[in-house]
């Protein structure tokens, strides 16, 4: 089964969604295993209020601190700062209850790391503070201490959180695909119904995708060929016409002389026994009977051929058809059966031509098979074709010619046919004229012998 190309780029974002999904898990666990990787060498964490706390504060040493771009503060159990170095983001020597609460609840917002201890001994508290050179505060923290109650309503905001962004990502992967699967799928659709207009015969068809990328020297490569075959057809057509035009004439201007010819040889060759004019008035009429076949398939193929049709009861006319091949089997000493229904069937018909048909295939069996030879024509319908069916049991048709039997001059030459001529063009004019009613001539595989089959429309 076909896949589609807009069904793979969905697959592809199914795909996309499940790697960026393992991508932004692997960056926070990436990004957990970095923090606490540098957590050792960052100065903030080197150089520790508790590290550096001692009970007389007068006996701290800040140098290393001040070294390193950080600052200390004291503040005793009054809120005063007593001792500052290095950096300050106090800028006060007294605070209230309120600033020094403030100072303790809100560092986190600042752009200063603050580390805060406090000593007992010389109550008062130790500020250790470093500029802040990157902070990402992301924590995932479980206490089993905490209520249920709020342990459930925290897990759904997270839980809520998380399908919220999982279903945003999906949306917007999925808008990305199909916008990047249209810009190839769009194309392709327009140059496929080009192709499929050419298929059809439509030798007019161009595409324009208003594109420039490489989709444009893909149109430009299709319209050039598309003009090309288009100049071509137009050409062969033209050749065609001119063809059958030309045959057309020779055949006219040509088939007066040979008759003439003809006559005068018969004449001659009855009053006087010379070998010659037998051969001259066996050429003649070989000839003349080819340019009349070669005449009609032109005819046939012309244009401004058109078959009058109407509406003709088929049993009644196949029964005139074989009154008149019966003396000609018989003169042949060809044995023959004939099946017509009693029905009526109506089906539109040229009868000259539909029985130009019947005399070809029956002419071309008494010509290559031998006397005793059965010929058997059979008529049936079925759900909407009359179906004649026009068979022998002779020699058959050799493989080599089954596939071009229908092409014109392809004729079987044996030398138990040297006696008798044929154009090779009967097979061709009886096919072309079945089609011109709306039908087919087609040759059936048969154990022995021949069979055409014909179907015309009923009405």
């Amino acid at each position: 089964m076909r896949k589609r190309l807009s069904n793979t780029f969905l697959g592809y974002f199914w795909i996309t969604f499940a790697l960026t999904v393992f991508s932004t898990l692997l960056a926070f666990v990436l990004l957990s295993v970095a923090s606490r990787w540098i957590a050792g060498e960052l100065a903030k964490n080197r150089y520790s209020a508790r590290s550096v706390i001692q009970a007389d504060y007068r006996k701290i040493d800040a140098s290393e601190i001040v070294a390193n771009g950080g600052g200390v503060q004291i503040i005793d159990k009054n809120y005063t700062v007593i001792y500052s170095v290095g950096i300050d983001t106090i800028h006060k020597n007294q605070l209230t209850v309120e600033e020094f609460t403030e100072l303790l609840t809100e560092s986190k917002n600042k752009p200063y790391h603050y580390d805060i201890e406090y000593e007992p001994t010389g109550e008062f508290w130790l500020i250790v503070t470093f500029p802040t050179s990157i902070r990402f505060d992301f924590a995932l923290v479980y206490n089993k201490e905490a209520s249920r109650s709020d342990f459930y309503r925290s897990l759904s905001v997270l839980i809520g959180v998380g399908l919220f962004y999982l279903v945003l990502l999906s949306v917007i992967s999925y808008i990305y695909a199909r916008l990047t699967s249209s810009q190839i799928t769009v194309p392709l659709k327009k140059l496929t119904q080009g192709t499929l207009s050419l298929r059809e015969g439509d030798y007019s068809a161009r595409v324009d995708l208003h594109l420039k990328n490489e989709f444009k020297d893909l149109q430009d490569t299709f319209n050039e060929m598309a003009a090309r075959i288009e100049e071509e057809i137009t050409l062969r057509k033209l050749a065609e016409e001119n063809r059958r035009r030309l045959i057309l004439d020779i055949s006219h201007d040509l088939k007066n002389p040979l008759t003439s010819i003809g006559g005068y040889a018969e004449v001659l060759k009855d009053k006087y026994d010379i070998p010659e004019l037998q051969a001259i008035y066996q050429n003649s009429r070989r000839a003349s009977f080819m340019l009349n076949e070669l005449f009609e398939l032109s005819q046939i193929d012309s244009p401004d051929f058109t078959l009058k049709k109407v509406k003709t009861e088929l049993c009644e006319t196949m029964r005139l058809i074989i009154g008149e091949i019966i003396p000609q089997l018989e003169s042949a000493e060809f044995a023959y059966e004939f099946d017509i229904p009693d029905s009526d069937i109506f089906v539109l018909l040229n009868p000259g031509q539909f029985k130009r048909v019947i005399h070809n295939l029956i002419d071309n069996a008494i010509r290559y098979n031998p006397k005793g030879t059965l010929i058997s024509i059979n008529l049936s319908i079925n759900e909407e074709n009359a179906e004649i069916r026009v068979a022998d049991n002779g020699v058959g048709i050799p493989l080599n010619l089954t596939k071009e039997l229908f092409t014109p001059f392809v004729h079987r030459n044996t030398a138990e046919d040297s006696n008798r001529f044929g154009s090779g063009l009967g097979l061709s004019i009886a096919k072309k004229i079945v089609q011109a009613h709306g039908g087919d001539l087609v040759l059936e595989p048969t154990e022995r012998g021949t069979s055409f089959l014909i179907t015309v429309p009923q009405i």
